[in-house]
């Protein structure tokens, strides 16, 4: 297997290690890569997608110090450890910015992204991304046992079959080699809630076309239904944020920006949206590359 065209030589170790774990058949070509996020939140005090804008990459946990799951990219710590495990160590005394960047594949073709538990919008990768990433199934965080890259694999049947909460279902995507925004996105695919808002105004900045999925919404009423998910401390905090009755991902995020509640708190109220308030054709099938049902084309 020849993975010469990835541009590091840690990158290229890190893929001959997984290849050699891994058997099964190839992923579908057409199949794409997602890599979910809140674009409303803060990285140093700048807004995400104006960071993104100015740097053109999208970078993982030890570059930016942030993350929508746990905050262990650091020596020593949970990240740490378990990229050493899955890549055989080629990494451990590599620089942040050669590491690889984290999303999932989009098997499912959900019009929301691939693993919508880290948020409501995402990047879509091209199909080159496919040959420079290695997979994980469950998440890495769980110390999975089964690994692929896309040449052959078994975890889309091992998710398939699972009956994991559709919140961690997810096959994980490790991409190696660097995303940037001009030359591996095809689109940045946004929840609707964000239309006419700043968020939308930055997206516009960036070098990558611009779409929108139905968006996540639920209900105070709905959002109460759902205490035995997280916790009833956060839907009483969902209603409390709440806009008009209604929670979304605008709501979420103007919430996170004002430093009045914690975010892993907020981070279980998003958790239940995304659980329950899912627009219809979550599960739809995509196009990648061309026009996605359920995924509007950007206006003029």
């Amino acid at each position: 297997m020849d993975f010469g065209a990835v541009g590091t030589p840690r990158a290229r170790a890190a893929l001959r290690y997984v290849a050699a774990l891994s058997a099964g058949p190839p992923v579908d070509p057409g199949v794409r890569i997602t890599l979910n996020f809140h674009p409303d939140r803060l990285i140093g005090g700048l807004p995400v997608l104006q960071a993104l804008a100015q740097d053109g990459a999208y970078h993982s946990q030890f570059v930016t110090g942030t993350s929508n799951g746990g905050l262990t990219a650091h020596p020593g710590g949970d990240r740490h450890r378990w990229e050493s495990r899955i890549f055989g160590g080629v990494y451990d005394d590599a620089d942040p910015h050669e590491r690889p960047v984290y999303g999932a594949l989009n098997f499912r073709h959900q019009v929301v992204g691939a693993a919508p538990r880290f948020g409501s919008s995402h990047f879509r990768l091209g199909a080159d991304a496919l040959a420079r990433a290695t997979f994980c199934y469950p998440d890495s965080a769980a110390e999975p046992a089964d690994f692929g890259v896309a040449a052959g694999m078994s975890l889309v049947a091992l998710a398939e079959a699972d009956e994991r909460d559709a919140l961690d279902d997810y096959v994980e995507a490790q991409v190696h080699g660097g995303v940037l925004l001009a030359a591996h996105v095809e689109a940045l695919v946004l929840d609707a809630s964000y239309r006419g808002t700043p968020v939308e105004a930055a997206a516009r900045l960036l070098p990558c076309p611009v779409q929108w999925h139905p968006g996540y919404r639920l209900t105070v009423p709905e959002l109460l239904d759902h205490a035995d998910f997280r916790g009833q401390q956060y839907v009483e905090l969902g209603a409390r944020i709440a806009e008009d009755g209604v929670v979304d991902p605008r709501v979420i995020g103007d919430a996170a920006r004002t430093g009045r509640y914690e975010l892993q708190d907020l981070k279980k109220v998003w958790h239940t949206l995304a659980r329950f308030g899912a627009p219809e054709g979550a599960g739809s099938a995509c196009q990648p590359g061309g026009h996605t049902p359920g995924v509007s084309t950007p206006s003029a």
